[in-house]
């Protein structure tokens, strides 16, 4: 069916309200327009869905949400009666629809016979998880866009170890939805009618408690929290979201006097009036805090992003003046302070070990084996960290006490599988006031760290590549490096390639070829003579392509001159 057709039936489908329609009506004569709104389903992966909101086949709205929910529905339903009838729960954010949509994703559930646990309210994304372990569902959806700009929404959905769907169930997802057709297919019961009949229940305060009693659990070191919090002072912003109620109310019960919130963006807003990108990566989203961190002498700044899954740091450098931590920064100090902590308190298991993604810093990995903690690696994604835990924890091989990846996703405990904003931002401030109390900032403890373990240094590009042609182009790329595979980058030789499509690890010089633990995503991995690894990967969530470059060296400045270099070669894979 051309996108000429799939306009029109839409406009003529009677599931369309009279607002829809007109909405339609009003680009009939915008072909350009019409196209990018009908020419494809939004693509339904890992991830689930993500798009622009607005009336459309390749977009966010209540007809793409029930299809999906079907559709999942029915893969549920596939599982045997009792397993559906362990039910799903369902949660969403501050984003403009989110409540709507998940509405609509609970009674389609409903429509289907599937009880369903509902939040009362917003939630941050890590208690989604939580609550689908907590009462033994078989499944979960979340309707969020985590930290993408206010004009989209997302469809993630959850299986039963409260981690994103696996690749094979995500594929049954996206094969039901091309069976089943948009409109006519949906089984939906009515909301007050689902309520009363006990097909849908709503989860609140309870539900709160019990998640923030786990979180709690992660403490280490309350006494150390202890001895400065009198004097110790941070700053804390949700960027309008999901955390705005229970980061400061951990930091509060781990002993935190002043958890000063940045008002403006304590308010729940799906505009994020405040900021151009709710993304706690983006340091110039962090002004209000920094002026109130400034003015009240504090010396940290959280901030969370919408659905409270990522979590960024902003400290005191040695002029006084507040820098961002990366993603990577923020994970070695973390690791390697736990690893201490542990020690300290003797709770480190035996058989510790850690996990990373394939494109995060190997600092990790040298702060790791340094202090006697295996470190492996997964493809980048929590459902892939969830299910190397689950796999070390199940076979008695290893006790995971600490997941992350660079882009500030944090993972701690046994009662999420998925990053989580909460427990970072508790364990992180425990960090930095026993920091706090040998007189050290985060930043000079990082400054420490590279004494100790050497100097690394890393940046990722996007690639951006938009518009219809956008997925062509990302595919080409990736395409085009595989058939002419790379000997050498900005004149320095590469000494392995790795295609994680085919799980092959090839030596360059030798020809010799093996095969890796990891296969199966479409990540290129190149291992280069000054002891650089660069990444080339695309998103699977917006049209770009990312190159990670992750560097070593003697200095700082040397790790900065190689990342310089890639950084100017990446540039060139855009045309």
């Amino acid at each position: 069916m051309s996108y000429q057709e799939t306009y029109r039936k839409w406009l003529e489908s009677p599931a369309l309200s009279a607002d829809e329609k007109e909405e339609l009506r009003a680009i009939s004569g915008d072909d350009r327009e019409m196209e990018a709104r009908f020419f494809a389903p939004l693509e339904f992966g890992t991830a689930g869905l993500r798009g622009t909101m607005c009336v459309g086949l390749h977009n966010m709205n209540v007809h793409v949400i029930r299809h999906a929910t079907q559709a999942f529905a029915e893969v549920i339903l596939a599982e045997g009666p009792e397993a559906a009838q362990k039910g799903v729960a369902v949660c969403f954010d501050c984003r403009n629809h989110s409540q709507e949509f998940a509405r609509e994703a609970a009674c389609v559930m409903a429509g289907n016979g599937i009880p369903v646990r509902l939040f009362d309210a917003l939630r941050p994304t890590p208690e989604l998880s939580f609550a689908i372990r907590e009462y033994g569902c078989i499944a979960g959806i979340n309707v969020t866009a985590s930290h993408n700009p206010k004009e989209y929404n997302g469809y993630k959905v959850y299986w039963a170890d409260g981690a994103q769907l696996p690749p094979h169930h995500a594929d049954a997802i996206a094969r039901k939805m091309a069976e089943l057709d948009l409109f006519t297919s949906i089984q939906r019961l009515d909301y007050d009618a689902a309520v009363s009949q006990g097909l849908i229940t709503l989860m609140g305060a309870e539900t709160d408690e019990a998640f923030l009693s786990r979180v709690m659990g992660q403490v280490n070191d309350r006494a150390a929290v202890g001895r400065v919090a009198d004097d110790f002072k941070i700053v804390y912003t949700p960027f309008h979201g999901t955390g705005y109620k229970l980061i400061p109310e951990a930091l509060r019960r781990l002993g935190m006097k002043h958890v000063l919130c940045v008002p403006e963006q304590m308010v729940l807003d799906g505009n994020f009036p405040t900021v151009a990108s709710p993304n706690p990566e983006n340091p110039e989203g962090f002004y209000l805090a920094v002026d109130l961190a400034d003015r009240e002498g504090a010396d940290l700044i959280v901030g969370s992003d919408p659905d409270a899954d990522r979590m960024g740091l902003m400290v005191r450098n040695d002029k006084g003046a507040f820098v961002p931590l990366s993603g990577n920064q923020t994970g070695v100090l973390l690791l390697d302070y736990l690893i201490g902590a542990k020690k300290r308190s003797g709770t480190l298991p035996e058989n510790a070990v850690a996990l990373k993604t394939i494109v995060t810093t190997e600092m990790a990995r040298t702060v790791a084996e340094k202090n006697g903690v295996r470190l492996f690696d997964t493809f980048t994604g929590f459902k892939f960290m969830a299910e190397k835990k689950n796999a070390l924890e199940e076979s008695g091989e290893g006790k995971v006490i600490f997941s992350y990846e660079e882009s500030y996703g944090y993972m701690m405990g046994d009662y999420v599988r998925d990053k989580d904003a909460i427990t970072a931002a508790l364990v992180a401030t425990e960090m930095a006031a026993w920091y706090h109390g040998q007189g050290l900032t985060l930043y000079a403890a990082m400054e420490k760290l590279y004494e100790k373990y050497g100097f690394y240094g890393e940046k990722t590009l996007n690639l951006v590549m938009p518009g219809l042609d956008g997925l062509k182009k990302m595919a080409a790329l990736m395409r085009e490096l595989r058939d002419h595979p790379l000997c050498e980058i900005a004149g320095v030789a590469v000494l392995q390639r790795k295609d994680y499509s085919s799980g092959i690890l090839e030596d360059v010089s030798t020809g010799a070829r093996e095969e890796m633990e990891l296969k199966g995503s479409n990540v290129l991995k190149y291992k280069l003579a000054d002891g650089t690894d660069l990444v080339v990967r695309p998103s699977g969530t917006e049209p770009k392509v990312k190159v990670y470059i992750l560097s070593q060296g003697e200095s700082h400045a040397q790790c900065g001159e190689k990342i310089s270099k890639y950084s100017a070669w990446a540039e060139t894979l855009q045309r």
